[in-house]
């Protein structure tokens, strides 16, 4: 087992895989930016190295600093998080050349499943179900483009081949827009990702996005722990979450969850990542998968009792799986609540001081957060300051208790997004479970209106 990990990442994932090391009796080291000299992870860590100014290019995203802050504090691995270089193959393999374990996957593999088209095509190879769509990259010619479209059948969904987060996205209603949607979406990619490669696939109209949790190490053994139901959204971005999916039957989780597992076997892949779906009409279809640790983690541990972050960290270090399938068993219902400095309906960010700070506590109650009485919250960063995990053992009870939970809690200074958790508590659609990725969207926009 590693003696001392550096991790290469900021806010409260920081501190949860710093968390995950001292359990274990592994020396951390954090690295920092200016900015974020003060934090709670860089003041717990048995060393802390400043790799550079605020901006995240010049200290986060700056590979040098970051190897040669491992080299110093003779660090033996560089633990990622998520965002950032979590995905960047260039970054593990560099972390590799230069002499330490990446604890993640082997950059090959995230530069295969980090391409869209190359990721799909692996997963047809492994028998994944995917979204009917073009067979790769979208041609040059503007016929066969519009004959590829016509067989997929409108609405479709234009996609950079190198997008993420939500960008690189044109939906396409007619065949009339077709031509200049592609152009669009090209331009885009290109912009955003270096890559102007798109390719198309069939809109699904009122889909729930459901993931799948997997862990596999490098001796061929995989193993799934059960979805997530991440539907709740704006822009494509997450903001609840929740495990088990409502409604889903458990033989349908057991069929994709096997499949997700094969794929990871035939793939040979390495660590925690997860398979995300649409989900329509009992029907799963694979959009992309994440070669990380996710945001919303908690909730999978919560009802599985396995720590993630751990369990990378040990397959990082050559161990082999401490359990088999038949050893997963989820127990109960988790919820977490993504909390934002933001307003909680146009979600302006909110960076600021922290005045007044109290977290919730009672019976199934988990806060993941870096933020404390008097922090300031810095403005070049995402807003997310923390995240609320509520487990019980029906997913009535931890509704209840992530009710009380977020009575509890106090943020003043700034703007949170607690508001708006704290309506979706008593919404409707979200208490009878299974909304669409569209539902949140539309419910905001409703707000808005006079």
């Amino acid at each position: 087992m590693f003696e001392k990990i550096l991790i290469a990442n900021r806010g409260e994932i920081a501190l949860r895989i710093q968390r995950a090391c001292r359990e274990m009796g592994i020396k951390t080291v954090a690295v920092h930016s200016e900015a974020d000299a003060e934090a709670k992870y860089v003041k717990l860590a048995d060393e802390s190295v400043c790799i550079g100014p605020a901006p995240s290019s010049l200290s986060y995203l700056h590979v040098p600093a970051i190897i040669s802050a491992a080299e110093v504090t003779d660090a033996e691995a560089i633990h990622p998080g998520y965002g950032f270089l979590s995905e960047n193959a260039d970054f593990a393999e560099r972390v590799e050349q230069s002499g330490f374990v990446f604890i993640g996957p082997r950059p090959e593999t995230i530069r295969l499943m980090g391409d869209k088209v190359s990721a799909k095509d692996a997963m047809k190879a492994a028998n994944v179900p995917c979204v009917p769509g073009s067979e790769g990259a979208v041609p040059e010619d503007p016929d066969e483009m519009m004959r590829i479209a016509h067989d997929i059948g409108y609405p479709i969904i234009i996609k950079a081949s190198g997008g993420g987060g939500g960008r690189g996205m044109r939906v396409v209603h007619t065949e009339a827009a077709l031509l200049n949607a592609v152009s669009m979406t090209q331009a885009e990619a290109q912009t955003a990702f270096g890559n102007p490669t798109v390719y198309m696939e069939k809109y699904l109209e009122n889909p729930r996005h459901i993931e799948i949790q997997v862990l596999a190490d490098e001796h061929g053994n995989a193993i799934h722990l059960g979805e997530r139901d991440c539907s709740m959204q704006r822009r494509h971005q997450k903001i609840l979450e929740e495990a088990p999916a409502p409604g889903l039957a458990t033989k349908l989780r057991d069929k994709i969850g096997e499949r997700c597992a094969e794929a990871c076997r035939k793939i040979g892949y390495r660590g925690a990542g997860t398979f995300e779906f649409l989900y329509e009409n009992d029907e799963f279809f694979f959009i992309e998968m994440n070669t990380r640790v996710q945001v919303e983690h908690p909730v999978t541990e919560q009802i599985t009792g396995v720590d993630i972050v751990q369990e990378q960290i040990r397959i990082a270090a050559g161990e082999k799986l401490r359990f088999k399938q038949k050893e997963i068993t989820f127990k109960g219902h988790a919820i977490e609540c993504r909390i934002n400095a933001e307003n909680p309906y146009t979600f302006v960010p909110s960076p600021g001081r922290i005045t007044q700070y109290h977290t919730p506590g009672g019976p199934g109650i988990r806060v993941d957060s870096h933020v404390y009485h008097n922090y300031f919250v810095p403005p070049h960063y995402d807003s997310m300051i923390g995240k609320l995990i509520a487990h019980g053992d029906t997913r009535e009870q931890a509704i209840a208790r992530m009710r009380t939970a977020l009575s509890e809690t106090v943020v003043e200074g700034i703007m949170t997004n607690i508001p708006l958790h704290q309506d979706l508590m008593h919404d409707a659609a979200f208490l009878q479970g299974g909304a669409s990725i569209h539902y949140l969207e539309k419910k905001i926009a409703d707000l808005k209106k006079p």
